[in-house]
């Protein structure tokens, strides 16, 4: 009598557990991109700079290649290291790095071993005479129960779907981690802006104070009337409460930024325009010379050319859209998932083993034992659950695309309206600047004249109104102008074209 082997059926179950079968996924297209095939508008061809490097030459950029400034850079260090929406993102990325690991695992068998042992005994009525009523049985087997053969690519649609969305989160991370590099940035900037905007309100309050000290020694000589002391304080006071609130915005900045680098930020880090502000208002309204600084130098904090003709498939690099298309490829496994649901379904259990009475004689000759149990299901009527199913995966593919395609406009959109602001702000600047000369020439006339006898001080009120709102607008466009080469940064998805010979300026 010839004995099979009893590991042959497992064998064989495990050759068919390997069979791949078909996939019913449809196939991956990628949707055509519904902007222009460059991002440039009219107003954006003076923005870019001659020696840029064309962006697909650049390819991605470091952040510490953009950043200039070397607090800055350690700050945005310190964000990266410590920000808990970073944190949290990058422990998204590890759940859904397990969560593929657990439908990767749904491809394979899971072989596990058992080992049992029972004792019994029967009653004496209940057993044949002469025959003992205790009995033993022990066992070991070694196989696996309800395994899918994936024939039609159920199992591996599904796994694709979960590793889809492994790609999709670790895109949002890059994402996060670059809008808070920016974050960051802007922080640091409308920061030194606001504490330049401070020392700029008390220089000027420091200039009014002197002002009305004059003017109220002159009342009391007679040589000035009571209308022009009251005007002399009234300006005074208005400086004094410009003071008084971008001292409060300052330190408000200063909370925004330890909250997003999330941690305590250090003097030596903030810009130099903090250190100059820190005088108070009382000291500042004395009298006292503020320490120096020119309130209108904005720091070179970050270093930014755009080429001419941005091909609009630059953006196709950013992180938000790639998250989009890994979410539009795993709606495509979905639906193979789906489809699969209408085709039979063929699971295998199999074990091998072997079994005694006696625990010596577990492993001798001829106590082999095996099963092999495959099972078809086959659906015959569901009540157009399947159908439903996979209506629900095709159109939350239809909503991926159009999420997709919504992804890449807006996109383009923000790229667009940042050159476009990009290419009137160096105008817009040197603009400001003759507009603060010719008002602080305006002043010096105004002041000479009223000092002559031959003008009335609310003459020179105005001058000094418009030399001041001409200084505040001049810092704010100094900080639009950085602001805008970090929104060049973020929306261009951390791709930027450096000049040549200036990385190390």
């Amino acid at each position: 009598m010839t004995h099979r082997h009893p590991f042959k059926p497992l064998a064989a179950a495990l050759a068919c557990a390997l069979l791949a079968g078909c996939n019913l996924a449809p196939r991956y297209q990628a949707p055509e991109l519904p902007v222009p095939e460059t991002v440039a508008p009219p107003l954006a061809q003076g923005a870019a700079s001659a020696d840029a490097v064309p962006l697909a030459d650049a390819g991605p950029m470091q952040w510490q290649d953009f950043v200039q400034e070397p607090r800055l850079r350690e700050l945005v260090g310190m964000a990266l290291a410590n920000n808990r929406d970073l944190r949290q993102a990058l422990l998204a990325v590890e759940k859904a790095r397990a969560q593929y690991g657990v439908t990767q695992a749904d491809r394979f068998p899971t072989v596990n071993a058992s080992g049992g042992a029972s004792r019994a005994r029967t009653a004496d009525d209940l057993t044949t005479p002469g025959r003992p009523n205790t009995t033993s049985q022990y066992s070991a087997q070694l196989g696996f129960a309800s395994y899918e053969i994936d024939f039609f690519g159920r199992v591996r649609n599904l796994s694709d779907a979960a590793l889809q969305e492994f790609f999709r989160v670790a895109e949002n991370r890059r994402s996060v981690q670059l809008s808070l590099v920016a974050e960051v940035m802007n922080a640091w900037l409308t920061l030194d802006a606001d504490a330049r905007r401070l020392t700029l309100a008390r220089e000027t309050l420091r200039t009014r104070t002197q002002a009305l000290n004059l003017t109220r020694r002159s009342f009391e000589l007679g040589a000035t009337s009571a209308l022009a002391l009251a005007q002399a304080q009234s300006s005074a006071d208005t400086a004094r409460v410009d003071a008084a609130s971008f001292t409060s915005q300052v330190a408000r900045d200063r909370n925004a930024l330890a909250l997003v680098v999330g941690a305590p930020v250090a003097d030596a880090l903030l810009p130099a325009s903090v250190t100059a502000a820190a005088p108070t208002a009382s000291v500042m309204a004395a009298g006292d010379k503020a320490p120096t600084l020119d309130a209108a130098a904005a720091p070179a904090a970050v270093l930014l050319a755009v080429p001419p003709d941005l091909p609009s498939s630059t953006l196709l690099q950013r992180p938000d859209l790639r998250a989009a298309e890994y979410a539009l490829r795993g709606s495509y496994a979905s639906i193979g998932a789906a489809r699969a649901a209408f085709f039979p379904a063929i699971t295998l259990t199999a074990s091998v083993g072997t079994a005694s009475n006696a625990l010596s004689g577990l492993f001798d000759g001829g106590n082999g034992t095996w099963a092999f149990a495959p099972q078809l299901r086959l659906p015959i009527f569901d009540a157009g659950r399947n159908q439903a199913n996979l209506r629900v995966a095709e159109v939350t593919r239809d909503q991926a695309v159009a999420q997709y395609e919504k992804t890449i406009q807006t996109a383009f959109r923000e790229v667009a309206d940042a050159l476009a602001e990009r290419a009137t702000l160096d105008e817009r600047l040197d603009a400001q600047a003759s507009l603060i000369a010719a008002t602080r020439r305006a002043l010096e006339l105004s002041d000479a004249r009223f000092r002559l006898g031959a003008d009335n001080y609310l003459t020179v009120l105005d001058a000094q109104r418009s030399l001041y709102t001409a200084q505040q607008g001049e810092i704010a466009l100094q900080l639009a102008e950085q602001a805008n080469r970090v929104t060049l940064y973020k929306v261009l998805g951390g791709r930027w074209a450096g000049a040549a010979g200036q990385a190390n300026d």
